[in-house]
């Protein structure tokens, strides 16, 4: 099978790194980001004023292995390469395969930390084992309905109830009535709409199908909110680049993908409109408005779609790091939380935000800390992060 496209492109977003970078790997398989040697990292910059993040590369040496979201994906990518460069005796191997897949993986202690676009559910944690489970909130971004329609080149403008017909597939061809009023002077052709999803389970399918929920009534008695859903038809990709690399190659087609695969493979994609009429491209500001309207999340009370606020980009979201509370070996636990404080922190957020992400909001950040600060050693009471 050929490797889509957009993995050609997010490999130039990375062309001009100091050292070679282990590129987005091939689906369902381990990314190893192992860095280079100490010789090579780059010059040290000036320690941050936070103690914990000036502690946080001190962690001890370990290999960690991570599985789950593809929307996270191209962060850890980066994120993970960039820690190792400050401390190369930690090197983080992640698997994209969908945070269904990472969920599944976490669940039977194979992995020391899973990712995921929704938090587990109670029947979710109810079935891990290996204790305690934490959710770590790690990266904010919002999603874009890229579509492939020859000819049209400009953004569609797209209602809650357009977008929720096309999914159900009450709305068939390009050229309804329902799209033309919206979008008057486009050219629409008659093709018919193929739209595209995710063959995996899915954090983004998750953030999708409860937008649709949330504005459409018809879709919440239908194929409803989930990481996977009957979907009424459509063809499946796996992960969000398997999704992005169908569109990019197949005409008339429509899509769900996680921001930074639509800007950085310069995707068309629509303008939604939001929840208080204004139509909106997803964009850093538009998710970070959206993000703005709820400030006050956690692992049950999550979900951020569809908020008020003219500048608020509807289709939003956060994802999660999960990880167990009470860690069994010390090294590495004292590894992990490291790493992941670093990461939902200034060091870690500045990289998302070159990818386009939208960093974390300071309050964020502080429940990510005061979650990790939770985490214990194997005697159940000494917390391994530390300043």
């Amino acid at each position: 099978m050929r490797t889509p496209p957009v993995h050609r492109a997010l490999h130039s977003v990375r062309h001009a790194w100091r050292c070679a970078l282990v590129g987005v790997v091939a689906l369902g398989t381990v990314l190893a980001v192992t860095g280079s040697a100490a010789g090579a990292a780059s010059k040290p910059k000036k320690a941050p004023s936070d103690p914990y993040i000036a502690a946080d590369v001190k962690a001890p040496a370990a290999t960690l292995t991570g599985a789950g979201s593809t929307f996270d994906q191209p962060l850890f990518t980066k994120a993970f390469y960039e820690y190792n460069q400050k401390n190369t005796g930690v090197t983080i191997n992640y698997a994209s395969i969908g945070s269904g897949g990472g969920i599944a993986q976490f669940q039977a202690n194979t992995v020391n930390f899973g990712a995921s676009d929704v938090p587990m559910s109670p029947a979710d944690i109810a079935s891990a084992t290996g204790g305690q489970v934490l959710q770590v909130p790690v990266a904010l971004g919002g999603e874009a309905i890229s579509y492939n329609v020859p000819g049209v080149k400009t953004g569609l403008k797209m209602t809650p109830g357009v977008l929720a017909g096309i999914f159900l597939g009450t709305i068939k061809n390009w050229n309804d009535s329902a799209i033309k009023k919206l979008n008057p002077g486009v050219k629409l052709p008659s093709n018919a709409i193929t739209t595209v999803h995710r063959s995996d389970g899915s954090g983004t399918t998750y953030i999708f199908t409860d937008y649709l929920s949330t504005v459409s009534p018809s879709w919440k008695a239908g194929p409803g909110t989930g990481k996977s859903v009957s979907w009424p038809g459509g063809v499946a990709g796996k992960g969000n680049e398997g999704v992005a690399g169908i569109i990019q190659q197949t005409p008339y087609t429509i899509g769900y993908v996680e921001l930074a695969y639509a800007l950085q493979n310069h995707f068309t994609y629509a303008k939604v409109q939001n929840a208080e009429g204004v139509f909106l491209a997803p964009s850093l500001k538009t998710v970070a408005a959206d993000a703005a309207e709820k400030p006050n999340i956690n692992a049950v009370d999550f979900s951020i779609v569809d908020q008020p606020g003219a500048l608020s980009y509807p289709i939003s979201g956060y994802s999660w790091g999960l990880i167990y509370q009470l860690q069994k070996n010390t090294t590495t636990g004292t590894a992990l939380v490291k790493v992941l404080d670093w990461e939902s922190h200034a060091p870690g957020q500045a990289i998302a935000e070159t990818l386009d992400y939208v960093p974390l909001p300071a309050n964020i950040q502080a429940l990510a800390r005061s979650t990790l600060l939770q985490v214990t050693g194997p005697d159940g009471t000494t917390v391994l992060l530390t300043k």
